[in-house]
């Protein structure tokens, strides 16, 4: 299976992950990320990460390298020695031409995520057209043409390579005028590193899910929520979870128990440093290239004017803090106008470490380092509830479930109705308001506004979503299923799980809008509907039931326009990437779609978007996170 692309098969002690020890020992030194119209070989950072190489012909060279993060000394998986990679600057309208060099001792392979080329060149073996991966000792070259701009990566699309190291950022220079007004940049790229081979964590996940976690709920802290709330409310709030052997604290998979946070390259315990001048405008490239991570990002001091999603520009809004799933981007602009120095902060989603770097006139100068913000609790609107008819909320469990938990429902599949006010007081669905605290297992008080059900979208309409009936395949039922979401909601204006309730204005997908008018207004001809499945404590991933080994391609026409719909019938957030093609998030307005590469789909969420089938070939399509692709996978076919 490595030679395919995919896998074979309480509180964290967070002083030890705040402040790890060491600099990647073979990562090389980088430009101050000066204004691309000037020389990159400028005074050197020696905290800045990797170098930058310019043009048009390039030499990529695999090779293991010792690198020490945390004091103890490890090999990584590099690229020209470096880990990151080196940062590739291209120019759109450019032809660019990479050998890649394998010195490795296993086969390997460079993606080009976000790339819009042929498929023979887009790096995934025994998928992208007559691609067989690199051998040992080998060389291949790719050759494409750079049809667009913005802020991309790459990385490897073999084994266990791109945790080990294997990933570095490209940026492209747009042909005409960018419409971005900046005077410097900089890269910023967010990884994990784990001292522990992949392979390993993998096997501990598929012996113990939770082997990462230890933020599990205390008998204190039950007692506690007794002693508040009665034994009633109690029950109602815990015991479905209990019924369901699931974890409100389940909120990533591999936590900073094992990993340490870089960015670019360099621990918490160093820091990046990017310079700059009072008064200038600089461009913040952030980049998600983390195997298994979620990050909620912010500068204290500094609004952040967002300006581009996934290398595609979008109408400019300003942000103290968003969240970006592996393998997303987002370009944002910040003007400091005082001489010091402002900590960019970027926390994990379970909140169990961070990644830390300086925007500071003086290398000297450091900034203040926030705490972090309280570990985020799931509730069962997380589970893809129905807020009306059905086992709390509709959501359907494979265990059964006991006579009156979650509002007194009978039964196990979710076929009882319910009363008014039952799972915690919850009234009507799509204009449901406001709901109190602690109704449902435990959620906030949120309006619309924070947490919106897109009401009447249509299943013509492009831009809308479809408001086509959930179903569940037989292929769905079985022990390879622990949860299916009946009531999943689109969340477009939900910034997600430890975000909802936060003073800071946090960046939800509605607020995307293409900065040009939408590219291909057509209305989708037909839907596939694509559910996210799987099994927790057995650590299963699959779609629709299928892990990728058993599944058919998805077919698709050239030319046509496709509706994809997920339905995560999960508790965990998934990134989902399409290869080769652009995929137009459905938002609710239809002039102005938002294009990315990359879409999260939220726990017990739907999301939608259009897929134009202008690019013939085999692709691959897939979540992100490196443990759940190996099943939650599929090959797509355009012909």
């Amino acid at each position: 299976m490595s030679k395919l692309l995919l896998p074979s098969a309480g509180a964290v002690s967070l002083s030890r992950r705040r402040f790890v020890q060491g600099l990647a020992a073979g990562g090389a030194l980088m430009g101050l990320g000066l204004d691309p119209r000037l020389s990159h070989a400028a005074t050197r950072n020696p905290y800045a990460g990797p170098e930058t190489l310019s043009g048009t012909q390039f030499d990529l060279t695999y090779s293991p390298v010792p690198v020490n993060f945390t004091g103890k000394e490890r090999f990584a998986t590099a690229i020209n020695g470096s880990v990151p990679a080196p940062t590739l600057r291209w120019r759109e309208g450019d032809t660019v031409t990479l050998n890649v060099i394998n010195n490795l001792a296993e086969d390997t392979s460079i993606h080009w995520h976000g790339m819009i080329l042929p498929s023979a060149q887009d790096g995934v073996p025994n998928i992208s057209a007559g691609f067989k991966g690199i051998k040992p000792g080998e060389t291949f070259t790719y050759r494409f043409p750079v049809i667009q701009s913005g802020t991309y990566w790459y990385h490897s699309h073999s084994g266990f390579q791109e945790p080990t190291g294997a990933y570095g950022a490209i940026v492209i220079d747009p042909q005409e005028a960018d419409p971005v007004s900046y005077d410097r940049d900089h890269v910023v790229m967010v990884s994990d590193w784990s001292d522990e081979q992949p392979t390993d964590i993998y096997k501990k996940l598929k012996k113990v899910s939770h082997y990462y976690n230890f933020r599990e709920r205390t008998i204190g802290e039950a007692l506690d929520e007794v002693r508040d709330v009665g034994w009633d409310k109690f029950w109602q709030k815990r015991g479905m979870w209990n019924e369901m052997r699931m974890s409100d604290r389940d909120i990533s998979d591999v936590t900073g128990y094992t990993y340490t946070y870089l960015m670019n390259g360099v621990t918490p315990a160093s820091g990046w440093k990017g310079l700059f001048k009072k008064g200038e405008k600089v461009r913040l490239r952030f980049i998600n290239s983390s195997s298994m991570s979620f990050f909620d990002v912010r500068i204290p001091g500094l609004k952040m004017t967002v300006v581009a999603a996934d290398g595609q520009n979008v109408e400019p809004f300003t942000v103290d803090e968003f969240r970006f799933g592996t393998a997303e981007t987002y370009d944002v602009v910040v003007e400091p106008n005082d001489d010091r120095a402002y900590t960019i902060f970027v926390q994990s989603i379970d909140r169990t470490g961070y990644a830390l770097g300086t925007l500071t006139p003086d290398l000297s100068l450091s900034a203040e380092v926030p705490a972090m913000d309280a570990a985020p609790i799931l509730t069962m609107g997380d589970m893809g509830m129905k807020m009306g008819e059905g086992a709390c909320g509709g959501m359907t469990n494979m265990s059964k479930m006991r006579e009156g938990s979650c509002g007194g429902m009978k039964g196990s599949k979710g076929t009882g109705k319910m009363s008014e006010g039952s799972c915690g007081g919850m009234k009507g669905m799509a204009g449901m308001g406001k709901v109190s605290e602690g109704s449902c297992g435990g959620m906030k008080v949120m309006d619309q506004s924070k947490m919106a059900v897109v009401p009447a979208y249509g299943s013509g309409k492009a831009g809308f979503g479809s408001n086509r009936d959930i179903v569940h395949a037989d292929t769905e039922y079985g022990p390879h299923i622990d949860m299916r979401a009946d009531g999943a909601q689109y969340k477009i204006d939900d910034p997600g799980i430890g975000l909802r309730n936060s003073n800071r204005r946090v960046l939800v997908y509605s607020d995307l809008k293409n900065l040009y008018p939408t590219p291909d207004p057509r209305e989708p001809e037909r839907e596939i509907d694509l559910h996210l499945t799987g099994n927790m404590s057995r650590y299963m991933w699959s779609m629709n039931g299928i892990k990728f080994a058993d599944a058919d391609p998805l077919q698709l026409k050239f030319g046509e326009r496709v509706r994809f719909n997920f339905i995560n019938d999960t508790m965990m957030n998934h990134p989902m990437h399409l290869h080769g093609m652009w995929s137009d998030l459905e938002t609710g307005d239809p002039d102005r779609i938002p294009r990315k590469h990359t879409v999260i789909v939220q726990p017990g969420s739907r999301a939608s978007y259009l897929v134009t089938a202008d690019a013939m070939g085999p692709w691959a399509f897939h979540c992100h996170l490196v443990f759940h692709m190996l099943g939650m996978f599929r090959k797509v076919v355009v012909s």
